[in-house]
């Protein structure tokens, strides 16, 4: 992919990690459809803003319909609702795995046609939260490692059909969703710079900072390894 003549969709483009990266491809010189359910909520010069809600089936087929040419689509929009699998509101799981999986496979099915037109890629923003769970915000894992699964598929399905699919994993940012969170943040426009860079060269699976990096390693230790208090 080359980002100053690629033409990208980012879904949740109006603040937080979505404004970063959209930034970032525009200032590469991509065109960039600027996806958020308000589209007036974008204030990115440059930016095409575009109405996209990912859980309604109705505006995604307006938003594919809409546009041209996207051979960049970037899976973004999220929401953490900090919801316990147990204790949590039923409602609030359904809409994790309703924007996280169902939304960002709804999207990508959307504007597959135009992927696959252009030998196109998509980017699943994903999450450390992909590889280990914690309780307090098990849906958001849940969903998030859902995704993960969602993205291998895809990513195996869809190279025959010449579309790259990649995964971004990236622990806390420094963006409204985390503004409670103490624990250190990366800078969104550096990650954003980071996955940029790597979709340029096509790496399948990005891995953003040092926290992911270590819990990736930890997959291959199992329990024991991410969650030594239960061993």
């Amino acid at each position: 992919m080359d980002p100053a003549t690629c033409t990208a969709l980012v879904t949740g483009a109006n603040r937080g990690f979505g404004r970063a990266l959209a930034a970032e491809l525009l200032a590469r010189g991509a065109t960039v459809y600027a996806a958020a359910r308000d589209p007036r909520s974008i204030d990115l010069p440059g930016a095409i803003p575009i109405a996209l809600d990912v859980t309604d089936p109705v505006s995604v087929a307006a938003a594919a319909a809409a546009t041209r040419g996207v051979d960049l689509l970037v899976n973004n929009a999220g929401i953490d609702t900090g919801t316990d699998l147990l204790t949590g509101d039923w409602a609030d799981i359904e809409a994790e795995l309703g924007v996280h999986y169902l939304g960002a496979l709804a999207v990508t099915r959307a504007f597959l046609p135009q992927l696959e037109a252009a030998g196109g890629s998509v980017l699943n923003v994903l999450s450390v939260l992909s590889w280990i769970s914690f309780p307090g915000t098990g849906a958001y894992c849940a969903a998030k490692s859902a995704a993960w699964s969602m993205t291998n598929s895809l990513r195996a399905s869809l190279a025959p059909r010449g579309v790259r699919v990649s995964a971004l994993h990236v622990g806390y940012m420094d963006t409204d969703m985390t503004a409670g969170v103490a624990a250190p943040k990366s800078d969104p426009a550096e990650v954003a710079r980071v996955a940029v860079d790597a979709l340029a060269v096509g790496s399948p699976e990005i891995v953003a900072d040092e926290v992911s990096r270590q819990v990736q390693a930890g997959l291959a230790g199992g329990v024991p390894a991410l969650y030594p208090a239960l061993s």
